[in-house]
């Protein structure tokens, strides 16, 4: 594929600007499908979800409007204004289902009115816009008190808008810096145009692709977020790994071969490196489907089509780029001939100092293999230590930031309304003839619920039932902050002791329990649940990839262990920065956002980490193997292949951390520590990984590391006999 691109460059570019644009016009023509209510529901908090909208008792959109002085209490008079001017205001509105009369605050200091939109309330954010506009002119028309909106679905909305921002924050810091490093490596401005043309068309065609892909598995609203990070890591490292392969191969051939050739040999070395990796990170990235999670799933597909359009780029464009660029610079070359007599030698001294550093960094390894090892390891299970004590949770409004005037207002409002914080909905299905036992059952768990401290007392617990009356349904307040213990005792109680109690003495009648806090527990049950699934099926899927790659069942095991140890080594500094609060010290981070780990991290970033680790491990370990194939002894063939392919793997960490690190500036605290997570572990992968430990555990191994290859068996042997046509590749 790449040689017919080489060959006919202008058909290869054409081809896949084709593709792009088809992709992204599609996609734009169709739509993005966003993932519904339906899609999230999970264990017994999903099943009260699907009892509650059989009878049509499902959670309805609620929007809050507050109405307070700027200190102490309102007037009573400008007060009543305010509320006549915005229920006027929000009956207006074709969005608004009902607006409910005013309530008064127990210090009496604030009134609010509750407004209900029509609709799901997963998809209500897409209609409070203009109810938030109202309630801005509200405030406006009564400038001398505090007029104000929150509820779930004007969160929601500045929460996204929240993220754009940051994207394009990201965007900003991460350019600049992957320019640099791009004219440091290449020192051309036209080869550092070429990796982030590729990188930047590659997230444009997997935006379009995902669009169209949403239509089969819904998007849980991280998409996009996904595709830069995942885009611009990927797509800038296939594209540095081929034109350093292109490079070496033209450096090799002193002039003799044209730049099809050129691209021919690289596609035939690091293009097959990369199309390899891209199918491992694929691979990899699907076993998150196991989860059976929408937002996994919605990762998983974003990941899979960023990757895939980075390795076809790589297959298309790159290699028309490259023949079209050198085919200029052939003209240019042949005129300064003459006066470049001298630069070729420079050239050759810069690549062989390049080469003695990473020689004497590899050093250890080499001599003291064993030692090298030993310490390399304990090191990384020392950082890995405090993963052990991670404490998972659905991060939710207690942990986004407050720079979002909805969450401002959301904590003044449950400040004033302590039952707001939580509401446990209580659905029971049962015969239409038992509806009145039913109603009598919730009406006694009411009571108890009442006299219990965790829940709140001054609200008297009302039963609705459904026009069929087969389903009924109870709300509970319960006055504490989403994520403090207490409102998981009150879960524990209702489920455990008051509903089998009361409701659970109905014959026949199936009851369960949901909201906020019952969704989240039910969540990461559920995570806990298909968590060895996934694991299982990741160790197994990286072991067989990269057996069957270096036809090797030593080094897939290897590779397996590499893995993990890079992977715990993350986890064990995410928990040191986030849970116990360093990021908070040195960085000033939200002490809401570092108070714990967020319950889809852990898995997400296990599952991307083994995908990316096996950029390093494919190239790192393909040179090697290309050496020994060659018939350079295994000891030697791993300095060799590390040292020549540790420019171009230093530059690719340097561009993933960049790009991962950028997104540690964003509010929503899942990014920062999945940003944090992968910068960390690429850095450590490339650096203490490719560098100590896997040379070091090559160099013990010696020719076990191919078993059971035979054709790299019969190289070695033909290498310790000395036998002809046997050669010593050198590093350029």
């Amino acid at each position: 594929m790449a040689a017919w691109s080489a060959r006919r460059p202008w058909r290869g570019l054409a081809v896949w600007l084709a593709f792009v644009v088809l992709s992204l016009g599609v996609g734009i023509a169709m739509g993005n499908h966003n993932a519904t209510g339906d899609d999230y529901r999970t264990g017994e908090a999903g099943r009260a979800e699907t009892m509650a909208a059989q009878g049509h008792l499902d959670h309805e959109p609620v929007e809050q409007v507050m109405i307070s002085a700027r200190p102490g209490a309102p007037d009573s008079a400008a007060a009543g204004a305010a509320v006549r001017d915005i229920t006027a205001r929000m009956r207006k509105l074709s969005e608004v289902k009902r607006v409910a009369p005013p309530v008064r605050s127990a210090d009496g200091h604030t009134l609010r009115v509750e407004v209900t939109l029509w609709g799901d309330d997963a998809d209500a954010k897409k209609h409070v816009a203009p109810l938030v506009a109202q309630t801005e002119a509200a405030q406006r028309s009564h400038r001398e008190l505090r007029v104000e909106e929150t509820g779930s679905p004007s969160i929601s909305l500045g929460v996204e808008a929240q993220r754009g921002s940051d994207l394009a924050l990201s965007e900003a810091i991460t350019l600049p810096i992957t320019l640099i490093t791009l004219l440091v490596v290449f020192g051309s401005a036209v080869m550092v145009a070429v990796p982030l043309l590729l990188a930047l068309t590659s997230i444009a065609a997997a935006v379009g692709l995902s669009m169209i892909v949403s239509h089969v598995l819904p998007d849980a609203g991280v998409g996009m977020n996904v595709i830069i990070l995942i885009g611009m890591a990927v797509g800038v490292d296939y594209t540095l790994f081929y034109l350093k392969r292109e490079r070496e191969e033209r450096a090799r051939s002193g002039g003799r071969l044209g730049p099809e050739a050129l691209v021919e040999l690289a596609a035939a070395t690091s293009g097959r490196a990369i199309v390899a990796s891209g199918l491992a990170v694929v691979v990899s990235t699907a076993t998150l489907y196991l989860a059976t999670d929408i937002v996994f799933s919605s990762l998983a597909t974003c990941t899979i089509v960023v990757v895939l359009a980075a390795v076809l780029s790589s297959l298309t464009a790159l290699p028309a780029l490259l023949v079209t660029i050198g085919r200029r610079a052939e003209a240019r070359v042949a005129r300064r001939a003459a006066r470049a007599a001298g630069r070729p030698a420079r050239r050759a001294r810069d690549h062989a100092e390049a080469g003695r550093m990473w020689t004497a960094l590899l050093r250890p390894a080499s001599r003291h293999p064993a030692l090298t090892l030993g310490v390399s390891v304990l090191v990384m299970l020392a950082l890995a230590a405090p993963a052990l004590g991670m404490q998972l949770r659905v991060l939710n409004k207690d942990s986004h930031s407050r720079e979002i005037p909805a969450l401002q207002a959301y904590d003044r409002l449950t400040a004033a309304f302590p039952e707001l914080r939580i509401q446990h909905q209580v659905v029971v299905r049962a015969g239409a003839g038992q509806a009145d036992e039913v109603g009598g059952a919730l009406q006694e768990l009411g009571r108890r619920a009442t006299h219990d401290p965790l829940y709140a007392k001054d609200l008297r617990p009302t039963v609705r039932v459904s026009a069929d009356r087969r389903t009924s349904s109870l709300y509970l307040a319960v006055p504490h902050r989403l994520s403090s213990p207490e409102a998981l005792t009150s879960l524990q109680h209702l489920r455990e002791d008051y509903l089998p109690a009361t409701v659970g003495k109905v014959a026949g009648a199936r009851f369960a329990v949901t909201g906020d806090v019952p969704h989240d527990t039910d969540y990461l049950a559920h995570q806990d649940e298909k968590l060895p699934l996934v694991v299982g099926m990741l160790l197994l899927l990286t072991f067989v990839l990269t057996a069957l790659v270096f036809r090797s069942v030593v080094l897939g095991l290897l590779g397996v262990a590499l893995n993990l140890l890079s992977a715990a080594a993350a986890f064990g500094l995410v928990v040191v920065f986030f849970q116990h609060g360093l990021a908070t010290t040195l960085f000033g981070f939200d002490p809401a956002a570092t108070s714990a780990i967020g319950s889809r991290v852990p898995l997400f970033l296990f599952v991307i980490l083994f995908g990316l680790s096996m950029d390093y491990q494919v190239f790192v370990v393909s040179r090697i193997r290309e050496a020994a194939l060659a018939g350079v002894p295994t000891r030697q063939a791993v300095l060799q292949g590390t040292v020549t392919s540790a420019k171009v793997v230093t530059s690719a960490a340097v561009v993933m951390v960049t790009v991962f690190a950028s997104f540690m500036l964003l509010h929503l605290a899942e990014m920062k520590q999945v940003g944090f997570s992968l910068a960390v572990a690429v850095l450590l992968d490339a650096f203490v990984i490719r560098v100590l430990i896997l040379p070091a555990a090559m160099t013990l191994l010696g020719r076990a590391s191919w078993w059971p290859s035979r054709g790299m068996g019969r190289a070695q042997q033909d290498a310790a006999a000395g036998a002809p046509g046997v050669r010593t590749l050198t590093s350029p």
